[in-house]
């Protein structure tokens, strides 16, 4: 079909402004649309917190990408918006539209999503730069985190020299980035803190490194991401950040074979 042809048929084949005139009954409808939709919202948005949010953010590189979707759920929002007000707009005009084919397909269908998917892009790749763990921070912690079927372990280095373990829990401190070296023994699985940043993933005979940084003391939920094997659901960590004064006493204690007692307030 030519664009002359298609120009036509949104000229001429379009539905006369009868059909969309209101009455009892579009009107109900309408309302009973407007309840479900802000009852839908409701109900998503009840979604939005919790122990395993990234919309719930409890550290700065969780805050960039909760940052990211909300900008992204907005454009999504506006750009449909736009585009079921054109749909109305070429319905109600009852053919006296003379807007060019050629004018929707090149403004709507190159034009107007190069525009928006490169903004998108532009500050997709901004948020994205500063999640990066950037080497010259000396202040910066490390903990070396091995995932194993199905389990995580982490290994810590103490200011003396000596080492500390734990299995299960990650120990951090508040307030402070800490660089979470990630490996496998195994089979690839997927690192994820919700609350306090991004994934990255677990290779095997490969160290990826991801920068996380909490707010404030608490304890964080943690998962695999990626299907790992019969155990996957059940590969979980409790992330505990202590206030940087407790942070070394907590690992001596784990280097001395010492339990360390969970922080039991409700990280914020």
């Amino acid at each position: 079909m030519s664009l002359d042809l298609l120009d036509d048929g949104i000229r001429h084949k379009t539905p006369p402004r009868s059909w969309f005139r209101s009455n009892g009954t579009t009107r109900l409808a309408a309302a009973w649309f407007k309840l479900a939709a802000a009852s839908a919202s409701c109900i998503a948005l009840a979604g939005c917190a919790g122990p395993l949010s990234a919309l719930d953010p409890a550290g700065p590189h969780a805050a960039s990408v909760a940052r990211l979707w909300w900008v992204m759920l907005l454009g999504a929002a506006a750009i449909l918006l736009l585009v079921m007000a054109l749909l109305l707009r070429a319905f109600v005009t009852s053919g006296r539209t003379r807007a060019s084919a050629r004018l929707w397909l090149l403004g709507g269908g190159v034009l107007f999503p190069i525009a928006t998917l490169g903004a998108l892009l532009a500050y997709a790749l901004v948020s994205g730069e500063r999640l990066l763990a950037h080497p010259g921070r000396p202040e910066v912690a490390r903990v070396d985190v091995l995932a194993r079927q199905w389990r995580w372990e982490a290994s810590y280095r103490l200011a003396d020299g000596t080492s500390a373990r734990s299995v299960g829990t990650l120990h951090i401190p508040a307030g402070v980035p800490v660089d979470l070296h990630v490996a496998s023994a195994d089979v690839i699985h997927g690192f994820w803190i919700p609350r306090l940043g991004g994934k990255i993933d677990a290779v095997p005979g490969h160290v990826n490194v991801i920068r996380l940084t909490a707010d404030a003391p608490g304890t964080y939920q943690g998962v695999c991401a990626e299907f790992c094997g019969s155990g996957h659901a059940g590969m979980d960590m409790a992330v505990v950040a202590h206030p940087p004064g407790e942070y070394a006493a907590a690992l001596a204690r784990l280097a001395a074979g010492l339990p360390v007692a969970p922080r039991t307030e409700a990280a914020p």
